[in-house]
């Protein structure tokens, strides 16, 4: 027996984006930018004493809205989620036929107000609004309230009188009042459009773009009220505007304060020094939409954003270190008694079935059954996954396909609309070694090799540089030597899924449910050389 190896929408911006600049960390002491190369998109962001805490957006993923933290800016990790599931309801379980890709929980907001750390969402799925409260945002326990309407792309807002608000909208933009236990809308308090045309500041020639003002977040800085928001201007690129009052209810005025390389949408964080940036995400190809910091001065009370209107390539801030273990992390699946199940690097497509999985039936494995039957790995439920991140890296695996049934397939794919995936397949008595190109949306079988043993390697390698946006697949007998399988993947980022591509261990029945696979381990690296 082999010995056991562990290893430790926008679609793009377009041209006038320009290229991101690719950078490593070791190459300068400062920061640069991006500050996180992974799909980390509609951040919020908050600072209590001299630690930073930051909420994402995770569309359909399970848990939902990850919470990180940082002691510099530079360098994030995951402490927790909002929610283990939002909602048990059919697209969510992916037990409908349709799934909801794209959908879940959007844009988050995060606060700290009276030594309780909230995070409120919404969900076109259910048509709700969440709003989860806990006094220890990295172990929880999380209270959650929700209520209709679905308030799009809101900020939840606490001001100096304790009066709760939201404000939200795209375009036309309303402020509402909430109960003070934030159980829903106030009856008979405050709900009006309090800016009629929030786009109006970036308009050309009286025309909108392809995107209203949206993606609200409102702050207090010496008694004004300002607000951020991203547009598209015709013919442009994604914009940031603020809006400033000196009343919550308005009147207020706006303009243009930041227009280069796409990066847009976000607020301001500022440091116990009293120095300011904005956090701000790019469009970014495959990999998805990745965090940005601007510095911020302040002039005439507006906040001025970047050096001399440009995004910086470095920062005054500690050097970004490796996303890994931070934001993704290999797992060799072993468990010590007081470990959760799965860390927090892990997130599945959709709501699990947890009876199907687990980490306990074989020491030092995965192992996914199947339970249900179906042809689509995007209706395949309890495949597992981790970001990818840039500017390359790849992720590897190893697979005891032992137990496998008539039409079952399992292992390593790259999830997202135009998919890739290489893996074993069952067929009657034979096993084969497959991989499945769906780069043109639609999915097909481009390679198969036949398997004599029970042990097989997989990998996954990602070249975002320069949106090349390509990922090449191989397989390995011996975890050693390595062979190319299939064609490569043309990886491109889609609106029905809206979230940057997935490493993910998945295993699925076509057949009858029953079978299962064992992972002996994932390994993620920011390389993309093979493995050893």
């Amino acid at each position: 027996m082999m010995k056991k190896i562990k290893y430790t929408l926008m679609l793009t911006v377009g041209l006038l984006a320009g290229v991101v600049c690719e950078v490593n960390a070791q190459d300068t002491q400062k920061a640069h930018n991006p500050i996180i190369y992974a799909d980390v998109p509609d951040m919020a962001m908050i600072r209590v004493g001299d630690t930073y805490y930051m909420s994402s957006t995770t569309m359909h993923m399970a848990p939902g809205v990850p919470i990180m933290k940082s002691k510099d800016l530079s360098n994030w990790k995951l402490v927790s989620y909002a929610y283990d599931t939002l909602a048990n309801v059919d697209a969510m379980n992916l037990t409908d036929g349709k799934g909801t890709y794209g959908r879940g929980s959007w844009a988050s907001s995060l606060r700290y107000y009276n030594n309780t750390f909230y995070v409120s969402t919404f969900a076109q799925t259910t048509g709700q609004t969440y709003i989860y409260s806990t006094k220890d945002i990295e172990n929880g326990p999380w209270k959650r309230v929700t209520f209709k309407p679905s308030f799009h792309d809101h900020s939840l807002f606490f001001d100096d009188d304790g009066k709760v608000y939201m404000l939200y909208g795209g375009g036309k933009l309303t402020l509402v009042e909430l109960n003070a236990d934030l159980s829903g809308v106030k009856q008979g308090g405050l709900n009006r459009v309090v800016i009629e045309n929030a786009t109006a500041p970036s308009q050309i020639n009286g025309k909108q773009g392809g995107l209203p003002a949206e993606g609200s977040q409102l702050f207090k800085v010496n008694g004004k009220y300002y607000l951020f928001n991203i547009s598209w201007p015709p013919n442009s690129m994604r914009t940031v505007i603020v809006h400033r009052a000196d009343k919550i209810t308005g009147p207020w005025e706006g303009k243009v304060v930041l227009q280069d390389l796409g990066v847009a949408q976000g607020g301001l964080i500022d440091q116990p020094d009293g120095t300011w940036y904005a956090y701000l995400f790019r469009d970014n190809g495959a990999v998805g939409r990745i965090p940005y910091l601007v510095p911020v001065k302040w002039e005439d009370g507006w906040p001025v954003l970047g050096v001399n209107g440009k995004v910086p390539q470095y920062l005054d801030l500690p050097a970004n270190k490796s996303l890994i273990p931070g934001i993704v992390n290999s797992d060799d699946f072993s468990r010590k008694k007081t470990d959760a199940d799965l860390p927090l690097v892990w997130q599945w497509n959709h709501n699990p079935d947890n009876s199907l999985w687990s980490v306990k039936a074989r020491k030092g494995y995965l192992r996914l059954k199947t339970g249900a039957v179906t042809n689509d790995f995007l209706l395949a439920r309890n495949s597992l996954t981790q970001r990818t991140i840039g500017p390359v890296s790849s992720g590897t695996t190893s697979i005891d396909v032992s137990n496998m049934k008539d039409g079952d397939f399992a292992g390593l794919g790259l999830l997202q609309k135009n998919y890739g995936l290489v893996g074993v397949k069952v067929h009657g008595g034979t096993k084969n070694i497959v991989m499945v190109n769906a780069s043109t949306g639609n999915p097909e079988q481009v390679s198969e090799i036949p398997l004599q043993q029970k042990t097989i390697f997989f990998k996954a390698t990602c070249d975002f540089r320069n949106r090349k946006d390509t990922a090449d697949f191989y397989y390995s007998l011996d975890g050693k030597n390595w062979e190319k399988i299939g064609t490569p993947l043309k990886m491109a980022y889609t609106i029905p899924q809206f979230i940057g591509y997935r490493f993910t261990l998945f295993n699925f029945a076509t057949k009858a449910a029953g079978g299962f696979a064992d992972f002996d381990f994932f390994q993620i690296s920011d390389k993309m050389e093979n493995p050893r």
